[in-house]
């Protein structure tokens, strides 16, 4: 064999495996791969709505003077727990003890003038049954005991109002709750006129829980339930996120929706209450209140087939097997590993529930195996 020849077979030999490699890549690229799928059935879940809400106590009163004066004494301390009718503040009491002596002596006096009065009155009518005075005096007699009488009455009541004013210098708490803070200090000058009161007393065996619903919410509860009475009494038990992100033990009741929609906000104030025996939650503050409810008839789909591209969510939607690119208007479920579809899927539709991330739009596909998006009824 010449070296020419040997040359020739050497270069057809490396072509034939040139175009056979060529060939089983060709052959490789058009190859269908298989992938796990799901038929969309609808199905329910039970889901969680959450609300920014503020948290107030049952009765937050703020305590002001009805008198004016000097504080002379301060009985308790911030964050002390009180009980109805406990003493809280004392005020200078020195100036309204000698009112109140000043009113009490002249009740005294007024009771004199009565008696002396009604002596005078007496020995009137009978000097004018014996024809020797005129009908004049003793109308005149008349009219000065009805003036005495009368003094007498408003001495009394000058009397009332200085006892009144005397007890009103001790402060006293008008529920059981907790002190709140003291902005002022023994010998502070306080009248009933400040705009500052000297605390804040809240009743928190009970706490009310704010927050609030859109109008569409709220007209939708009124669909479901046809009147909200009936929803506050069907509408289940919700719960409090506090702000350190656990959850408060005990759960509460929506016990008052608010008839009134906010003109600004749009919105619609709800009222929950929650009980706080243990005194954990504090009048003014924050958390989230969860609302649990279950939706039926929806599509849900995992979180794992789908993708996002410029924060557009899609899914791959198998049509004669071809895996085609699909958006969806989703939102997530509270267990974060699904989604319920609102739009770009229905019942019945195919998608691709693994390997969406190496998947390309108008690619072969063919089903591995079909999974379920189906939960038991208790969930």
């Amino acid at each position: 064999m010449t070296k020419k020849t040997t040359t020739l077979l050497l270069l057809c030999t490396v072509a034939a495996l040139c175009f056979m490699g060529c060939e089983e890549k060709s052959s490789s690229s058009k190859r269908t791969r298989e992938y796990n799928a799901m038929i969309l059935q609808t199905t329910s879940r039970k889901l969680a709505s959450t609300y920014s809400a503020t948290i107030r106590g049952k009765q937050d009163i703020d305590i002001r003077p009805k008198v004016q004066g000097y504080i002379t004494d301060i009985k308790v301390k911030e964050g002390s727990i009180v009980r109805n009718g406990q003493t809280l503040f004392v005020i200078d009491q020195v100036p309204y003890q000698a009112a109140l002596a000043t009113a009490e002596a002249n009740v005294d006096v007024a009771k004199a003038q009565v008696d002396a009065a009604e002596l005078s009155a007496t020995s009137k009518e009978k000097l004018f049954e014996q024809n020797i005075i005129s009908d004049f005096d003793l109308r005149m007699a008349r009219t000065q005991l009805a003036s005495a009488k009368a003094q007498l009455a408003q001495a009394r009541a000058n009397e009332l109002t200085a006892t009144n004013n005397l007890s009103y210098t001790l402060v006293k708490s008008p529920v059981d709750g907790v002190v709140g803070t003291l902005p002022f200090r023994v010998g502070t000058l306080v009248s009933p006129s400040d705009t500052t009161p000297l605390t804040t007393v809240s009743d928190n065996s009970e706490m009310y829980v704010y927050f609030s619903m859109s109008e569409s919410q709220v007209l939708s509860l009124k669909r479901q339930y046809g009147v909200l009475e009936k929803a506050l009494l069907e509408l289940p038990n919700v719960e409090l996120r506090l702000n350190d992100g656990t959850k408060y033990s005990e759960k509460g009741v929506i016990e008052a929706i608010s008839g009134i929609i906010d003109p600004i906000t749009g919105s619609v104030t709800i009222r929950a209450k929650f009980p706080n025996k243990k005194r954990l939650l504090l009048s003014g503050g924050s958390g989230t209140v969860i609302l649990p409810h279950r939706q039926e008839g929806c599509v849900v789909i995992p979180k794992s087939a789908t993708y996002e591209v410029q924060d557009k969510v899609y899914v791959y939607k198998v049509e004669n097997g071809i895996a085609k690119a699909t958006i969806v208007g989703v939102f997530e479920i509270s267990n974060s590993k699904e989604y319920i579809v609102e739009s770009g899927l229905i019942e019945g539709d195919t998608i691709v529930v693994e390997g969406v991330g190496l998947l390309r739009n108008d690619t072969p596909v063919k089903i591995k195996e079909f999974v379920t998006n189906k939960r038991s009824k208790r969930e």
